[in-house]
């Protein structure tokens, strides 16, 4: 794959691809991003991203770069120039270019940029993968609502994660429950076949975009899901557990700080949730669901 890279209305070479050092997105973090996944030639739950991405910016009160219909054109360009049919569209904006002050600037224009990156969909073999996650203390900001650059926490949670030989990070709250993954959301199956997830209320995590059509997807399939917190205790004692992202997809969790999961093997509905999802985002005749916050 070609590396070719986006920024502020240019194609370039990913090696000479740069912003300011005065962008404020990188010296505060004052940006929101979104990941879209592109698998077979289309773009997954692209209009739900970008509801994600335009609720972002106005939280942060940054205006959009450009039109939705200019950052749908320049997404399709960029896979184009990439020659990519697979893979994942990193997409960031931030306020802009400006001398350091914490106060908002004026009059200055927002920083756009784009890459894409390679990415494998297979799902027979993402179904034999067996993974594990960890959970580590939950020290975010209040908003977590927000798809924002500031991402430290997850940083550190991810890396925690990789040290002890596990994918994922589950986020816990001082109360003892799970909020949610360090780049996923967390769900759990139990007993009776319920999914079960935090709600988003109360801005306590990020409404994954995937987690938004597996609703839709679940109730057209009769399965129930239940948004409630559930504790680390319970996750343990689930019968299956997976996360959901928008490039990873659905991940089946085997196995939580050392502790296996149901019979240690991806279960029989996440496996299921795999195959419905899939067959969602690869149809082109199927209207991407939109997204709200809540």
């Amino acid at each position: 794959m070609p590396r070719i890279a986006y920024v502020n209305g240019r194609y370039v070479n990913h090696l000479d691809a740069a912003v300011h050092i005065e962008d404020r997105g990188f010296q505060f973090a004052d940006s929101i991003y979104e990941v879209v996944a592109l698998i077979d030639g289309r773009f997954a739950d692209e209009v739900g991203h970008l509801d994600r991405l335009e609720r972002s910016l106005k939280e942060l009160q940054i205006p959009m770069p450009v039109s939705r219909r200019s950052l749908k054109m320049i997404m399709a360009e960029l896979a184009r120039r990439n020659r990519a049919r697979n893979g994942g569209i990193y997409m960031q904006v931030t306020r802009g270019v400006a001398t350091r002050d914490f106060k908002f600037p004026k009059d200055i224009a927002p920083t756009l940029v784009m890459t894409i990156y390679p990415a494998n969909f297979d799902v027979a073999a993402r179904k034999a993968k067996a993974t594990k996650a960890v959970t580590v203390p939950d020290i975010r900001w209040k908003r977590r609502d927000i798809k924002t650059t500031a991402l430290v926490a997850q940083v550190l949670a991810k890396q925690a994660a990789a040290e002890q030989g596990a994918y994922e990070a589950w986020m816990v709250d001082e109360k003892g429950f799970v909020t949610e993954g360090s780049s996923s959301n967390a769900w759990i199956i139990d007993k009776k076949n319920n999914l079960i997830t935090r709600p988003t209320a109360q801005n306590s995590i990020l409404k994954g975009v995937t987690r938004n059509a597996l609703q839709v997807l679940c109730k057209a399939e009769k399965i129930k899901i239940v948004e409630r917190a559930f504790t680390v205790k319970e996750a343990l004692q689930a019968k299956e557990a997976f996360t959901s992202s928008a490039v990873a997809l659905i991940v089946p969790v085997v196995n939580i700080d050392g502790k296996k999961i149901g019979d240690g093997k991806p279960g029989g509905i996440t496996c299921k949730l795999m195959d419905i999802y899939m067959d969602y985002a690869v149809d082109a005749n199927r209207k991407h669901e939109t997204w709200t916050p809540k």
